[in-house]
């Protein structure tokens, strides 16, 4: 009787193992922290955000400024034709010419050659007719034959004496003619030329600036004024 009431209790059990109640869930371990790591997160962001204004802010800051768009030689001034507005970065640092100066930077003259394609700065021009140290400027009106096709500012000639004042016998008496085919000037540049073509200048004629050094202007200055100037390109260009 005792075996038979204790199978009849254990009858209702079953073999399966008690599972543990909804909700109820092993403890896991605490998750690590690193401190460190974010900090340099939210440093990366802030640098990166700052990077970001600084540029938004400079692309917003930027001034309409000159450009030059042909050489200008030295001694020579701006105009329209060889000039052109450019936008750049608002630089304290850098002297540009504001686009609405351009009027009053007309009345200075180059101190060098500026050529084209340069963001023109203030300190490129000055007052008067500034000059290089030890140059001067000399005018040729040259005849056709007496200079090569396609001469333009920036040229760098030669210049020579040609023909006589006198004819062949005076030249061997007084010897007026010794200095005929000699060179006057070996490296002059091109400041400006006035095209054979324009209106205020006759046709088959060229008129030209040179810059050479003020050794040579007395004796160019010499010929040119008796017709006595041929000049030709020389290498340097």
């Amino acid at each position: 009787m005792k075996i038979q009431e204790r199978t009849g209790a254990g009858a209702g059990r079953s073999a399966v193992p008690a599972q543990p109640a909804v909700g109820d869930r092993l403890p896991t371990p605490p998750r690590e922290r690193k401190p460190a790591l974010a900090a340099l997160a939210v440093l990366l962001i802030l640098v990166g955000a700052l990077g970001v204004t600084t540029l938004v802010l400079q692309a917003g800051d930027r001034v309409e400024v000159i450009q030059v768009t042909k050489d200008i030689q030295a001694g020579e001034s701006i105009s329209d034709s060889n000039t052109t507005s450019v936008m750049v970065a608002d630089d304290d640092t850098i002297n540009y010419v504001p686009w609405e100066q351009r009027d009053a930077l007309k009345k200075l003259k180059a101190k060098s050659t500026i050529y084209g394609g340069t963001v023109v700065v203030g300190d490129m021009f000055t007052e008067g007719n500034s000059l290089p140290a030890g140059k001067a400027t000399v005018g040729l009106a040259l005849k056709e034959g007496q200079y090569p096709r396609g001469i333009k500012p920036g040229d760098t000639i030669a210049a020579y004496r040609v023909g006589s004042s006198g004819s062949s016998s005076d030249s061997d008496d007084t010897g007026t003619g010794a200095s005929s085919g000699g060179v006057l000037v070996d490296d002059a540049r091109v400041n400006t030329v006035l095209e054979a073509n324009d209106s205020t200048v006759s046709t088959g004629t060229l008129s030209l600036t040179l810059l050479v050094d003020q050794a040579d202007a007395a004796a160019l200055t010499q010929a040119a004024s008796a017709g006595e100037v041929a000049i030709v390109r020389v290498s340097g260009n």
